[in-house]
């Protein structure tokens, strides 16, 4: 992976800019500084590894060399996007499932930023908001895929089971075609974000579908049940075991199966 390739891979799509790094310590980290100096929507960067790469709640990233696929997007959000910034991280979790699941897996979203395959998460998503007084100034999408079984983290630092693409498909995937499929397909679920026809999309990925989970928050009652669906912001649907639908928020989640 270096710049000319993906610049030539990606020449196609309407992005912004691109930044390449082969070491960087977080690219969410550079999309935010960069973000500061005006650049452009759709603006991307990327990293051969990451050596201070964050996920939810302040968790370490793990992106050892040449074995992962670390980038982060500028967004911008137009005035029609703006009243749906909630359905941001579902723009992202869909065009990331939806991508690998052209390669052959059954990706699906652990609502509501990971993505599993045969309940083992390959990707986890991060999205930091910067602010211009009480109007978002623009969203930074950070996504971390394991590609190869070097990048699944050491068993002591997970959180939850893990798999690789390589583990799952026998083989290896090019990180720069996957990269490509992924921005093309945030592009196109883009215009469709506002839309009851998205939230079904994303919905109909949602993953532990029928099984029985529960959910922790930070300022909520533990909830046990099974995932309902979405509300029109995005935020979760449990039935729980009184037959109840209990609304989930997004914030300080933490969503396991119990089985």
């Amino acid at each position: 992976m270096n710049l000319n390739e993906l610049k030539k891979s990606l020449s196609r799509l309407p992005l912004g800019d691109v930044r390449y790094f082969e070491t960087i310590g977080s690219t969410n980290d550079e999309a935010l500084a960069w973000a500061a100096d005006d650049t452009p929507d759709l603006s991307v960067v990327i990293a051969d590894e990451q050596t201070a790469g964050r996920g939810r709640l302040n968790r370490k990233w793990f992106t050892p060399r040449g074995t992962a696929l670390a980038f982060s997007i500028v967004l911008r959000p137009t005035v029609d996007e703006r009243p749906h910034l909630t359905r941001i991280v579902g723009l992202a979790a869909l065009a990331v499932a939806e991508s690998l699941r052209k390669h052959g897996p059954d990706a699906r979203i652990k609502w509501p930023n990971d993505i599993l395959i045969q309940n083992r998460k390959v990707c986890g998503i991060l999205i930091e908001s910067v602010w211009s007084g009480e109007d978002v100034d623009c969203v930074v999408i950070g996504v971390g895929i394991n590609v190869l079984e070097g990048s699944v983290p050491p068993g002591e630092m997970l959180q939850f089971p893990a798999t690789s693409l390589e583990a799952e498909l026998g083989q290896a995937a090019d990180r720069v075609e996957l990269l490509r499929d992924i921005l093309a397909s945030l592009i196109e679920l883009r215009t469709r974000l506002g839309t009851d026809e998205f939230l079904k999309q994303w919905e109909d990925l949602l993953a532990l579908q029928g099984e029985t989970v529960q959910v922790e928050t930070e300022k909520n009652p533990r909830v046990t049940g099974q995932i309902s669906g979405l509300d029109p912001d995005g935020s979760l649907k449990i039935r729980n075991e009184h037959g109840e639908i209990v609304t989930v928020r997004f914030g300080d989640v933490r969503l396991r199966p119990l089985a």
